[in-house]
This record gives C-alpha cells, structure tokens and sequence, in this order.
C-alpha cells in the first residue's frame, strides 16, 4: 500500500474529525465542541487546552510537531476546523461540501452579491499572506461572508491547501486552482465575449 504524503494524512484527519463531530448529533456535548472550536478562531495551536483533544486526539504522529514549534500540519489542521466551527455557526445544513474550493465559494459569494472586484482583493490577501497565521485571519474574512449566505466549502481540502501553502511550488498550485476557480463562475468565456473583443 502506497504511503500517504502529509498533505494527504491532513486531508484525511481533517475528513475523520468532521465526521466524528456530524455523528455527535444534535446534542449539547456537540454545541459544546463547536464553541469550543469558535473560540480558537485567531488563537494558535495548543493554546487552548479544550481543544486538545479534538486537534490531537489519534493525530499521526507524523503531523506533530517538535518540542515547542507547531508544525506545518498541526497549523492546517487548526486552521480548518476552527474556520469550520465558525462556518457552521447559525447554519443548520452541514457547510462542509466535498469538492467545494475557497475560489469556488467566494466566487459564489461574489456573484450572488454583486462584489466580484471586492472578493478578488479578499482572495488575494489569502493568496499572499505571508504567516499561517496571516492565511488564517485572511481566511477568516471569507469564511464569515461565506457563513452568512450559507455558501458551503470542502474543508479537508482546504485544510491539505493551507499545509502546501507552505511549500512555495505547492502554494502556487494552490493559488493558481483557486484563481481558477474563480474566474470560472464570476468571469466566464462565452463567445460574444470574445466577439466583441476582436
């Protein structure tokens, strides 16, 4: 069996969470999580001692990071849960949607309320944040909006994007898929378009 790279263990521990929290029910331990997981939002890595458990509990070991340094992973693995926790809030359909990139809900986001330019300058706040903890509070933003129009998003593939963010190769194939996106709802090719370019 082929050995699974990191990014993929964290799209795969990011999937295996989401599905322990969808299968709590509705039930006040489950609010509890969420709250928990809300109030992470902006906070780094372990800082939380409620949230141990749901980022740590049966992590791969190789997704830790070592003595006091927070690893690439762990950050990823953060990042999205917290951001879905807030997503998820005031929302009662699941807003983790497989297949659904940050490009492709923005641009949802966008065409819905008319505010194409606006969302592209939010899009590329994320694209060249300069921390993770930069991506995260640039992420947080369209999370928000996304949340108010109930506009799902995949959450372990954003959480395996957030880890190749870090790998400059990476994080151009990342960006480039998200423009992409994008550009395939709010700005498409139609041949009039290009008619009337000529």
């Amino acid at each position: 069996m082929e050995k699974l790279t990191k990014a993929d263990q964290v799209y795969k521990y990011v999937s295996s969470k989401l599905r322990y929290l969808s299968e709590t029910g509705d039930t006040g331990y489950r609010r509890g999580l969420f709250a928990n997981l809300r109030r992470g939002v902006g906070k780094t890595p372990g800082e939380l001692p409620e949230l141990w458990g749901m980022i740590f509990n049966y992590i791969p070991d190789e997704l830790l990071g070592k003595n006091k340094n927070i690893s690439h992973s762990e950050w990823a693995v953060y990042t999205a849960l917290t951001l879905y926790a807030l997503h998820q809030q005031g929302n009662e359909q699941n807003m983790n949607c497989t297949k659904i990139s940050v490009g492709e809900a923005a641009a949802k986001y966008a065409k819905k309320n008319e505010c194409e330019e606006r969302i592209l300058d939010r899009l590329r706040l994320v694209a060249t944040a300069e921390s993770q903890y930069d991506l995260a509070y640039h992420l947080r933003g369209i999370i928000q909006l996304l949340s108010k129009d109930g506009i799902q998003l995949d959450y372990p593939k954003l959480a395996k994007e957030i880890y190749l963010m870090n790998y400059d190769n990476e994080a151009a194939a990342v960006t480039l898929s998200w423009g992409r996106d994008f550009a395939r709802i709010c700005y498409p090719y139609t041949e009039e378009k290009e008619n009337n370019n000529e």
